[in-house]
């Protein structure tokens, strides 16, 4: 086929991903299935506090969102989603042009 495998992944409280991105940087891993072109988060669950997805590399003011006070401190290092259940979250790993693209550093 032409994709990866679903992965589900369950967080404990308190539990996080480091910051990292997801296109390949090593030359086997594009030879033998090319980049991973994006990134597809689902949430399946509703959380009382955290649990953000943060781009940290993003650019942009977001401390002027009308959100703001309701994020974690993690949430408020960058650009921030929170989960809510059902939402799903699209996300480019690579510029139109071809090239990697560091701002979709996430965790």
């Amino acid at each position: 086929g032409y994709g990866e495998e679903f992965n589900i992944l369950h967080y404990e409280v308190g539990q996080m991903y480091e910051p990292h991105t997801d296109y390949f940087e090593d030359a086997f891993n594009i030879k033998n299935g090319g980049q991973r072109i994006a990134t597809m988060l689902m949430y399946l669950s509703d959380v009382e506090e955290g649990g953000e997805t943060v781009f940290p590399a993003a650019k942009g003011n977001f401390s002027s969102v009308p959100w703001w006070n309701e994020l974690s401190d993690c949430g408020k290092k960058g650009l921030s989603i929170k989960p809510k259940m059902g939402d799903a979250l699209l996300f480019w790993s690579m510029k139109p042009n071809g090239t990697v693209d560091p701002s979709s550093l996430h965790g």
